[in-house]
């Protein structure tokens, strides 16, 4: 996995503190390959009912941002107990959880 414990630790805390200390991250796409080089941070967060939203969305990616740096981050945002689109579902499935 391609991210510093200090980024894992600012993810988790700031997906927390937006959505609730129930919210699950995992971390899927190329950051999860040890040998790729670049690619952005591809996260899936999973939330309870009533907690995803285009504004806490946007306030999750301001805030982590503010505290890992400017870097491109890619956010799959489902709310449990709803229909997995595809791309929730393999998010899910190849994620990492952090």
């Amino acid at each position: 996995m391609r991210l510093t414990a200090e980024e894992i630790a600012a993810i988790k805390t700031t997906a927390a503190e937006i959505f609730g200390p129930a919210a699950a991250v995992r971390l899927f796409g190329s950051r999860v390959d040890d040998d790729a080089r670049g690619g952005d941070i591809d996260l899936y967060l999973e939330v309870d009912a009533g907690l995803a939203g285009w504004t806490r969305e946007s306030a999750f990616r301001l805030l982590l941002e503010d505290r890992i740096g400017e870097q491109r981050i890619d956010v799959v945002l489902q709310e449990r107990g709803q229909p997995l689109p595809p791309i929730a579902e393999i998010a899910r499935d190849t994620g990492v959880p952090l």
